[in-house]
């Protein structure tokens, strides 16, 4: 990496001072633009694949009472690979519907669809000094998953280079929201798609008023744990990336907010109904608390994760 920098930076310091220099009787050559990259794990000239052995196995997953709830097999892997990283790769991560013939089979395609993803978009950006530099990366990145010295994120996997679906490869977004009914509903949406692409969301919800206060058209607002509940049934109904887990949410209100105590309360009759693997995290968060002295912070937050089987 010091390596890459230090080309990076020779790089731009020779385009500043001109393309030719006279040095020592003779001319400098035209600095290359763009990033250069050696083989640090992988021989010069070598693909990272023939340097692992590979072999079949068939992934399955079962259920409490032994009933299978996932199995694709003649599945390509490392040999190195356990049986429960096979299991979660085939069923999360490979592309294409279970028996048809764009249905991934090895690892070595779901590699390869992310990493030539990538390194089509390092060539088209300029990134790389040559070609040689872009094919060197590629098969360090290469190696480095293919031995699990490495990995990406869920979205990374999900949609990289799957034909139509959204190149989405952060795993968390934090939305803002406004107290008026359109800004909410717009949330549900956004919140909605990045789920299905299979990222995790968070808002903090104390813009909008409290249960306690009056609605211009006449009545009292829902308050924002009216609306907490809406968001986490959608982050329930929605499958992360289109697979199995439920879609991970945080909620956050500051601790100053007049409906932090039924917010609190609220959580936990979401965890008596709620079975889910991934539950949504709720943050309180709040200025300094004057009986407690410390640091000058302006604000401090507190999260609670609750058990794996509630929200």
């Amino acid at each position: 990496m010091a390596k890459n920098i230090a080309d990076l930076a020779g790089a731009r310091s020779g385009r500043a001072q001109g393309a030719a220099i006279k040095t020592n009787g003779s001319h400098a050559k035209a600095a290359v633009k763009g990033l250069r990259f050696g083989r640090h794990f992988t021989p010069p000239g070598s693909h990272a694949f023939d340097l692992v052995e590979w072999e079949r196995r068939t992934a399955a997953i079962t259920g409490e009472k032994g009933q299978v709830i996932f199995e694709q097999k003649d599945v390509e892997v490392p040999r190195s690979w356990s049986q429960l990283a096979i299991n979660v790769v085939a069923q999360k991560y490979f592309r294409g519907g279970l028996g048809t013939p764009e249905r991934e089979t090895s690892v070595r395609q779901l590699i390869d669809r992310v990493v030539e993803s990538l390194g089509r978009w390092g060539r088209e950006g300029g990134y790389f000094a040559s070609e040689e530099d872009a094919e060197n990366w590629s098969q360090e990145l290469r190696y480095l998953l293919v031995t699990q010295h490495a990995s990406f994120n869920s979205p990374v996997w999900f949609n990289i280079g799957v034909p139509g679906r959204a190149q989405q490869g952060s795993a968390c977004f934090i939305n803002s929201v406004e107290d008026s009914m359109e800004s909410i509903l717009e949330l549900v949406k956004t919140e909605g798609m990045l789920f299905k692409f299979g990222s995790g969301t968070g808002t903090n919800l104390s813009v909008l008023r409290s249960s306690k206060e009056q609605l211009s058209g006449g009545g009292t607002a829902s308050g924002p744990v009216s609306f907490m509940k809406g968001y986490d049934s959608f982050a329930g109904s929605i499958k992360s990336g289109g697979t199995t887990r439920r879609a991970a949410k945080m909620v956050i209100l500051n601790a100053d907010h007049p409906d932090i105590l039924e917010t609190r309360s609220g959580r936990r009759r979401l965890s008596s109904t709620a079975a889910s693997s991934t539950p949504t995290r709720h943050a309180t968060c709040g200025a300094r608390s004057p009986k407690r002295p410390g640091s000058a912070a302006t604000r401090a937050c507190s999260s609670t994760r609750p058990s794996r089987t509630g929200t």
